[in-house]
């Protein structure tokens, strides 16, 4: 009996590395990882969420709502939620705006530990419906704001710039339980305005998004990490290490002086938040950086389905069943 088990454990193995794939069963990250730093009793956290949400900006249409979720692959397990005009100004704190100017909606879902924040951002109806804000911008900002580990996909109904998106990122993790701190979220935001400069001075080169927003990323580390270690970085230390890594990322020539200065200024700001003090977000912020930093155009998760979808439950649940099959076929050659 002992025999008959260990061959049939040794061909399953065999089987399996000679390339029959079963998907993992999806793992999802504490909810709330916090750190503090080793030279300031800030206390910071970094976030991901424990189901999906979908939110539609308030000035989207309802009638809109069935095609948005083809869009954005929402289904019956998305919670919804609807971002407004106050929840702008809550979260993005820099303007007043209104309902009906509330477009671009996002839909979010938990993904694997350690895998950083990846953005897709849909045409609507064809339509490439989000004209300035690129996916690298989001998937950086939203890491930089404390958000991590998610997948994102966002889209509108009409053309617009889209700022407005990452105020249903910021609500959906509201409604999960994780209040992102206020003035991470604002810090974040200004370099998703600091960015924007240079992002459009290169709108003819479809890999600058993904470099630019790498090299904030690792500025942004080294910043963090030089905070906790009891340094505090002036604008001209930040400016070295920017001009560093978009050296190392082959765009220093194709970054103007003013777009450095503005980048530089807006990481002063996240040098001067909470999160800077957390050791997650040093951690965390690699995965995002190796997310962006060769990801081209609108789409940087490839993946069919998300994390969390009833799709991708089912197709969990038929993998295990196929591989119990396959063991009990495997059983019954020895018998």
């Amino acid at each position: 009996m002992k025999k008959r088990t260990l061959m049939t454990t040794l061909m399953v193995a065999a089987l399996l590395c000679g390339g029959a794939v079963v998907p993992a069963v999806q793992a999802h990250a504490d909810t709330t990882t916090q750190a503090s730093s080793s030279s300031s009793s800030t206390t910071s956290t970094t976030h991901t969420i424990s189901k999906s949400y979908v939110v539609y900006g308030a000035g989207a249409p309802e009638s809109a709502y069935s095609t948005l979720n083809s869009t954005m692959g929402v289904d019956s397990s998305f919670e919804k939620l609807t971002a407004t005009a106050s929840d702008y100004e809550k979260y993005i704190g820099n303007g007043t705006t209104t309902n009906a100017a509330m477009i671009s909606s996002v839909a979010i879902a938990p993904s694997d530990p350690g895998s950083g924040v990846r953005v897709n951002i849909k045409k609507y109806d064809g339509e490439s419906n989000i004209t300035q804000v690129t996916a690298q911008q989001y998937a950086m900002v939203a890491q930089m704001a404390g958000v991590t580990d998610v997948t994102i996909v966002v889209t509108a109904n009409r053309a617009v710039s889209g700022e407005s998106a990452l105020t249903g990122v910021y609500k959906a993790l509201a409604a999960d339980g994780q209040n992102l701190d206020s003035r991470n979220t604002s810090a974040a935001n200004q370099v998703l305005d600091a960015t924007q400069g240079a992002i459009n001075e290169n709108s003819g080169d479809s890999s600058y998004p993904g470099k630019l927003m790498a090299a904030v990323g690792i500025v942004s580390k080294q910043v963090a990490q030089d905070k906790q270690d009891g340094q505090t970085d002036d604008s001209a230390q930040i400016q070295a290490i920017l001009t560093k890594a978009l050296e190392n990322q082959g765009i220093a020539s194709k970054t103007s002086s003013s777009a450095q200065t503005t980048i530089v200024n807006a990481l002063i700001t996240f040098r001067d938040s909470p999160i800077s003090s957390s050791k997650t977000y040093v951690n965390n912020v690699t995965n995002t950086i190796n997310n962006v930093k060769n990801s081209t155009g609108d789409l940087m998760n490839k993946a069919k389905n998300w994390a969390n979808s009833e799709a991708a439950k089912t197709a969990v649940k038929d993998a295990q069943n196929w591989f119990q099959k396959l063991i009990a076929w495997i059983q019954n050659l020895f018998n």
